[in-house]
């Protein structure tokens, strides 16, 4: 059986060996599909909508992926426990707050961060993006894999912007949701495919039903229960003194609901001073 490390990155140009024509491989690359565990990824019937693949072709071409990944499907623990070790952390530029993340910002995962203006997203972005900054998904596939291994974060800032101008009302809310819950689910395999860490900011919104619950903060994340799910874990950050930032784990499922102080500064996040 292939290794994991190996089963990352093996090139959809190994299809050829199977039967598989090269014009094929090359609509599978123009939609971002660029390894063989991108293809157990995507459904038959996201496959079939590329231009050119006939149900045929395409059934061929997920029996091909199959018998190169010999070792997808079920997974025991164990298998499951040895794939977890090739997860990494990104540091957020400070000490505290990686401590609260269990090391930063984790690979094979959805980090969402959340707060009101001002309370840092977009200078935690900065501060983790570096070079790890790309326009659109399919195009950041096909560079993920062109140079595997070298990057290790995607962001967003912010993820429901752009789908708060092109849908409007409540009659668009359906639709909106759908294409939301398209997106995530093509960053999650992205996160998994490439092993890269996705960190995601988004904006809050006034809860008008908070004020019959009696709760302490009135505002809620936007993006419902479609983000909510697709998150791995979320963050909430809020203002403190000055520069100070502070942020609260609102949803993960190996830490607890703890919080970090940071300091936002002329070089992006950085440890609070005492």
């Amino acid at each position: 059986f292939p290794s994991v490390s190996e089963s990352f990155f093996q090139d959809i140009d190994l299809l050829q060996k199977h039967g598989i024509n090269m014009a094929d491989i090359k609509k599978l690359k123009s939609v971002g599909i660029c390894t063989v565990k991108g293809i157990q990824m995507t459904t038959r019937k996201a496959l079939c909508n590329i231009k050119g693949l006939s149900e045929a072709k395409v059934e061929k071409i997920k029996e091909a992926a199959g018998k190169m990944l010999q070792n997808v499907g079920f997974q025991t623990a164990f298998e499951y426990s040895a794939r977890r070790k090739q997860v990494f952390h990104v540091t957020t530029g400070s000490q505290e707050f990686d401590k609260l993340l269990g090391g930063g910002i984790e690979s094979m995962a959805i980090t969402e961060a959340f707060g009101e203006f001002r309370t840092g997203k977009t200078q935690l972005s900065h501060t983790l993006c570096g070079e790890h900054q790309m326009e659109l998904l399919d195009f950041v596939a096909a560079k993920f894999h062109e140079e595997g291994g070298v990057f290790k974060l995607l962001i967003i800032d912010s993820i429901m912007a752009l789908f708060r101008v092109d849908f409007s009302g409540r009659g668009e809310l359906a639709e909106r949701q759908q294409k939301l819950a398209q997106m995530l689910s093509r960053l999650q395999k992205i996160s998994e495919e490439y092993n890269v860490g996705v960190f995601v900011t988004n904006q809050m919104t006034a809860d008008p039903g908070a004020g019959m619950t009696f709760q302490a903060d009135p505002k809620k994340p936007i993006g419902g229960h479609i983000l909510a799910h697709a998150s791995t874990t979320r963050i909430s950050l809020r203002k403190g003194r000055g520069e100070m930032r502070i942020a609260k784990i609102f949803d993960s499922p190996d830490m607890p609901e703890n919080e970090a102080t940071f300091a936002i500064s002329g070089g992006g996040v950085t440890d609070a001073k005492e």
